[in-house]
C-alpha cells in the first residue's frame, strides 16, 4: 500500500497485525506529513517495523518518540541509562532483557504507555525474535456472549508475581542473577492496579483485551474461575492468526501500539548477547465499556508518567 508521500511505502506483512515501512529515515524532526503517515500506519497495523535505522542515537530515538507525545521515565522501577534517562536498556546478559512471556508493557500502573519504540543495538547470531499479538482482533474473535462476559470483568495487575513460574516459559530455571535482578530492581516498588478486561481504545474506538503477564487474578470470581477465564481470553489473544513474528536485524526499529497489543521476546539464544533500547510514550487511564476507569490500588505512577 503506497501513501501520498511517494518515497514512503507501507507493506502489510501479516493478515491481522504488522506492517513494514520503507523509504524513511527516522529523526526527531520528521516533516509533519511523514510523521502523520507513520502514526496512521501504527493505528491501523498495531506494530510497524522500519529497518536500517543504524544512525539513531539514544537521544534521537527519544526525540522521535516525543513526536507521539510526552515520554515516560524508562520504567517505574528500573532506571534508564545515564546519558538518556528515558531509555530503558534491555540487556539479556545483565539480567533484565528476557521478557519471555506474553504481556502489554507496564499494565501494573494505572496509566500504561500508549506507544513503545524498540531499537535493536546488539543481536545474537541466531534467535531472539519478538512476537506481537493484536488484542483488538482477539476481542473481535470472541462470540457475542463471551464478549459480553469479558466486558463485565475487571482484573488485578501487579509487578509482584512468581518470577520462576511465569518467566520460565519451559526453557529451564532462571539464573540466580536474573532472579536477583527481579527481586532487587523490578520489585523495588510494588504496584497494583485494577483494569477493565476490555478497554476502549482512546484514538480508534476499538475494544481491546487488556490482559497479559501482569494479571494476578480476575476480580469477583473464585481463584479457579479466575485462572479459567484468564486462560480463555488469553488464548484468543495469542492465536497464531492474531500474531506476527519479527526476525531482528541490526538497526531495526519496532513501534507498537501498547493499547492494542501484547508481545513476547523469545528466549532461544542461551547466554549470547542481546541488547535493545526502548522508550515509551505516556498513555492515559484505560476506560471500560461501562465508562469506569482503571483504579490504582498500590503504588504511585505519577513519577513514571510525568518524568
Amino acid at each position: 500500500m503506497s501513501t501520498n508521500a511517494p518515497a514512503i511505502d507501507i507493506r502489510r506483512i501479516a493478515g491481522h497485525i504488522g506492517a513494514e515501512i520503507t523509504g524513511v529515515r527516522i529523526a526527531p524532526d520528521l516533516p509533519g506529513d511523514v510523521f502523520s503517515t507513520i502514526r496512521h500506519a501504527l493505528l491501523e497495523h498495531k506494530v510497524i517495523f522500519i529497518r536500517g535505522q543504524d544512525h539513531l542515537t539514544d537521544a534521537e530515538q527519544a526525540g522521535f518518540g516525543r513526536l507521539f507525545g510526552d515520554l515516560t521515565a524508562a520504567h517505574p522501577t528500573v532506571p534508564g541509562i545515564e546519558q538518556e534517562p528515558h531509555v530503558l536498556e534491555l540487556d539479556a546478559q545483565a539480567g533484565g532483557g528476557k521478557a519471555n512471556a506474553w504481556h502489554t508493557d507496564v499494565t501494573f500502573v494505572d496509566r500504561p504507555p500508549a506507544v513503545s519504540i524498540l531499537r535493536a543495538v546488539t543481536l545474537p547470531p541466531y534467535g531472539g525474535d519478538t512476537c506481537w499479538a493484536n488484542t483488538a482482533a482477539a476481542y473481535r474473535s470472541l462470540s457475542p456472549e463471551v464478549r459480553t462476559l469479558a466486558e463485565s470483568l475487571r482484573a488485578l495487575h501487579t509487578n509482584e508475581y512468581d518470577y520462576a513460574e511465569q518467566s520460565g516459559g519451559g526453557v529451564g530455571p532462571r539464573s540466580a542473577r536474573d532472579e536477583r535482578h527481579h527481586r532487587e530492581v523490578f520489585l523495588s516498588t510494588i504496584f497494583q492496579t485494577e483494569h477493565p478486561v476490555v478497554r476502549i481504545h482512546p484514538e480508534t474506538g476499538e475494544r481491546t483485551l487488556l490482559l497479559g503477564q501482569f494479571v494476578k487474578r480476575i476480580l469477583g470470581v473464585s481463584a479457579s474461575d479466575s485462572r479459567y477465564l484468564f486462560e480463555l481470553f488469553q488464548r484468543h489473544v495469542i492465536r497464531l492468526e492474531n500474531t506476527i513474528r519479527w526476525r531482528w536485524a541490526p538497526g531495526d526499529l519496532a513501534i507498537w501500539d501498547n493499547r492494542a497489543t501484547q508481545h513476547y521476546a523469545i528466549d532461544d539464544y542461551g547466554d549470547l548477547p542481546r541488547r535493545m533500547h526502548r522508550i515509551t510514550v505516556a498513555g492515559d487511564v484505560p476506560v471500560g465499556t461501562d465508562n469506569r476507569p482503571s483504579a490504582a490500588l498500590l503504588g504511585e505512577s505519577t513519577p513514571y508518567v510525568t518524568a
